[in-house]
């Protein structure tokens, strides 16, 4: 609604203690007010700059100025930390730099009110580092900002205020001297943090998968080796680039391994494709769910179903519509 994607059914906003009326994207950019979007909002078959000035293109003799463009996006782009040509397509780019050109691209208009919904969820440690450094700098010459997270670290490090949203409704509120980690949980749960999930231990069982001298095409000189037991959760931690995101894809039959042994229940697995890794009982929840684990133009039922395919057809190759 602050951004103009969504109109009000009632109340009013004020900017400068004056009444203003956000009737689309364009007027909330022309009064100032910017959103970074949680879920990336680029055209992936256009290049960074194009990116970061779409809608807005600086023209000269009536036609774009790609020069201007190079050179505004460069020092954008410079802001965000991301080292990086204008001309590079978006698309190339993996998502956590993704994120920072959508940063880099709502700097770009000089808002003097900033929304970040969710702006840290792709990026590495020491890209919320540049990131918070950006804010500060923000900060210091007089723009407003409003940071949604779930990290209640970040929210703690950055916010000279707290307001805190729960079920539609104003929670509470707090200054930043009441701001700790238990008082917004308390408040986002509405009861004590005491009653809050506890961890406890629990005995897991027998192997189940089993990984032996992996080698993941990223990453040729190096071989991994780990086992996942029954009842049991694993965590995979790196930056990006250090490769968890390729061994995932071996995993899963999305790319074929160098060399090494996958087992499932003690027995060898020849991934030559997703299909093969679901019918071994693997399943992928990919880090970019919009362009690799939904088809967003289909139903909802198709999407739940696409991975039981092999499982819910009919003769003749026709899928199953009633189990579906």
């Amino acid at each position: 609604i602050l951004a103009g994607v969504l109109q009000p059914d009632s109340g009013e906003i004020l900017l400068d203690d004056q009444p203003i009326v956000v009737d689309s994207c364009r007027t909330a950019t022309d009064l100032g007010i910017a959103l970074i979007h949680q879920e990336l909002n680029l055209c992936d078959n256009l290049s960074v700059g194009a990116n970061i000035f779409l809608g807005r293109e600086p023209r000269r003799f009536g036609l774009i100025d790609k020069v201007a463009i190079h050179r505004e996006s460069q020092r954008a782009l410079q802001q965000v930390g991301l080292d990086i040509s204008p001309d590079v397509l978006v698309s190339s780019l993996p998502i956590g730099r993704r994120q920072l050109v959508e940063i880099a691209k709502v700097l770009s208009t000089h808002a003097r009110v900033l929304i970040m919904d969710e702006p840290t969820s792709s990026l590495t440690g020491e890209e919320v580092e540049t990131l918070f450094s950006v804010i500060g700098d923000l900060r210091s010459k007089g723009v407003s900002i409003v940071y949604i997270s779930h990290r209640l670290g970040e929210v703690k490090g950055l916010a000279d205020r707290v307001a805190v949203l729960r079920d539609g409704e104003n929670a509470g509120e707090l200054n930043a001297d009441e701001i700790t980690h238990d008082a917004m949980v308390s408040l986002m749960v509405g009861r004590d943090v005491s009653q809050f999930y506890a961890r406890q231990q629990h005995q897991v069982g027998d192997p189940v998968l089993e990984v032996e001298d992996l080698v993941v095409p990223a990453w040729p000189e190096h071989s991994l080796n780990f086992t996942v037991h029954r009842g049991e959760t694993i965590g995979i931690a790196g930056l990006v680039g250090a490769g968890r995101t390729e061994l995932l894809q071996v995993l899963f039959g999305i790319v074929p391994p160098l060399r090494g042994q996958i087992r499932i229940d003690g027995a060898s697995l020849d991934l030559r494709s997703p299909v093969d890794a679901i019918r071994a009982g693997l399943a992928l929840v990919p880090e970019d769910r919009q362009q690799q684990g939904l088809v967003l133009e289909m139903a909802l039922r198709h999407n739940i179903g696409l991975p039981g395919l092999y499982r819910h057809r009919l003769t003749l190759g026709f899928t199953d519509r009633r189990r579906e």
